[in-house]
């Protein structure tokens, strides 16, 4: 992904909300499969990450590991995450 998709996706992103937050109990099986399902739906979702600063490092890390989702932006608690459907894009990049 270079810069300009980038910027367009942090743009489209600025109004959706989070939907999955990660917290006390972490990245279990459950949640992975709730951030896989909101990927191949939605393409860009934003994961809430209510944990301390390293872990959150951490639980990125992992997310976009295992899912092959792209970071499009980090902020506080937030993360932004892109993965294109290659069956029903969702998201035209320019």
């Amino acid at each position: 992904m270079n810069k300009e998709q980038q910027k367009f996706l942090r743009g489209l992103s600025h109004h959706i909300h989070p939907v999955v937050i990660v917290a006390g109990k972490g990245l279990s099986e459950n949640v992975m499969q709730e951030i896989e399902n909101a990927l191949d739906k939605h393409e860009l979702v934003k994961v809430k990450l209510r944990t301390d600063r390293d872990q959150r490092a951490e639980f990125t890390d992992s997310i976009v590991k295992n899912t092959g989702a792209e970071l499009v932006h980090s902020i506080g608690q937030n993360i932004t995450l892109f993965r294109r459907n290659p069956e029903a894009a969702v998201i035209e990049l320019p």
